[in-house]
C-alpha cells in the first residue's frame, strides 16, 4: 500500500498539496498512476509500467540540477578590482589559496582606480573590490564593507637614498626628493596633496598604483608614499632594493577594505574568495603582532 501521509512527509509537502500533484500528472498523462479504494492507495497497473520512465525522468531532473549546481559554484570566473595597493600581502596569498579549493574557476584580477572599481561592482561586471580609504573617510552605503587590514603612509625609498639615513622623514625632508605620486582617483594622491599643503616637492612623477611607484623607487627616479602593508614583505623591499621609513608627525590610518554590492545575490565562489581575504588579512594581523 501507498502511504501518502509518509511520501508527503519525505517530500516536505503537505498531504493535501501531493494528492493535488499526483491528480494533475495523471490529468496530463491520461491514465491514473494510483488506485484508490477504501482500504488505501496503491500503485495502479498503469502506473506500475510507467514507473521506470518516471524514474528515468527524476534521475534525469536531479542530474541537471547538480551539472547546473556545478557550473553556478565551480566552474565560474571571479572578477576582482584592486587598486594594488596590498598586493603580497594579502592578494597573492589569498588567490593562490583560492586556486586549490576551485581548481576549475578562473579569476580575473583587474587594476582600476577606486570610483571605476565602484562602478564596476555596481553594474555587475566585478564581483568584489579592493580599495583603500583614510580612517575617518564615509564609506559608500551601496556597498558590502569589510575592513582587511590597517596601516600607516610612509615613505618608500631605496637604502641608499639620503632619507635613508633618518628614523622618520619630516615632509620638509620629503620635498627635496623627486617624488613619484599617485595619480588622481587614488587615495594616497589625496593623501599626500593633503601632506604638502600646497607646497610643491623638487621634481614630480605621477603614476598609476604602487606596484609601478615601488618600481620606480628601485630604479632610483624618486621616493614615493606608500601604505606601509604595501611595501612590507614585498620582494623588492626583502632583497634589500627598495625599504621604508615612517613620516614625521603623521598619525593618519589608511584602510584596506574589500566590498561587494548589497544588491543581488553573490555567487558561492566569490563568498568563498571574500572569505578567504578576511581570513588571510586577520591571519597577517596576526602575524605583525607576534613580530614574525
Amino acid at each position: 500500500m501507498f502511504s501518502a501521509r509518509r511520501a508527503a512527509e519525505e517530500l516536505h509537502l503537505s498531504q493535501p498539496a501531493l494528492s493535488e500533484t499526483v491528480r494533475n500528472l495523471e490529468r496530463e498523462l491520461g491514465v491514473d498512476i494510483l488506485d484508490r479504494k477504501r482500504s488505501g492507495v496503491k500503485i495502479s497497473d498503469d502506473g506500475r509500467e510507467l514507473l521506470p520512465h518516471i524514474v528515468g525522468v527524476l534521475d534525469a531532473v536531479d542530474k541537471l540540477r547538480r551539472a547546473a549546481d556545478d557550473q553556478h559554484h565551480i566552474s565560474r570566473m571571479v572578477r576582482l578590482g584592486t587598486v594594488n595597493a596590498a598586493t603580497v600581502p594579502l592578494l597573492v596569498p589569498a588567490i593562490r589559496e583560492f586556486r586549490t579549493g576551485h581548481p576549475l574557476t578562473q579569476v580575473e584580477v583587474i587594476g582600476a582606480q577606486q570610483a571605476e572599481i565602484h562602478r564596476a561592482l555596481l553594474e555587475g561586471s566585478l564581483d568584489l573590490g579592493l580599495v583603500n580609504y583614510l580612517r575617518g573617510d564615509d564609506l559608500p552605503p551601496d556597498f558590502h564593507t569589510t575592513e582587511l587590514l590597517r596601516g600607516r603612509p610612509v615613505v618608500c625609498l631605496r637604502p641608499d637614498s639620503p632619507l635613508a639615513a633618518r628614523s622618520e622623514v619630516p615632509v620638509t625632508e620629503l620635498l627635496t626628493q623627486p617624488l613619484i605620486v599617485m595619480r588622481s582617483g587614488y587615495v594616497m594622491h589625496r593623501f599626500v596633496h593633503r601632506l604638502l599643503r600646497g607646497r610643491t616637492p623638487s621634481f614630480s612623477y605621477s603614476t598609476d598604483g604602487a606596484e609601478m611607484g615601488k618600481l620606480m623607487v628601485a630604479e632610483g627616479l624618486g621616493v614615493t608614499v606608500l601604505p606601509d602593508f604595501s611595501i612590507i614583505g614585498d620582494p623588492l623591499e626583502r632583497s634589500g632594493t627598495i625599504t621604508y621609513r615612517p613620516l614625521a608627525a603623521d598619525r593618519t590610518d589608511v584602510l584596506m577594505v574589500i566590498q561587494r554590492r548589497r544588491s543581488g545575490s553573490v555567487p558561492k565562489a566569490a563568498r568563498d574568495l571574500h572569505e578567504l581575504f578576511v581570513r588571510r588579512a586577520a591571519a597577517h594581523r596576526g602575524a605583525g603582532e607576534d613580530g614574525t
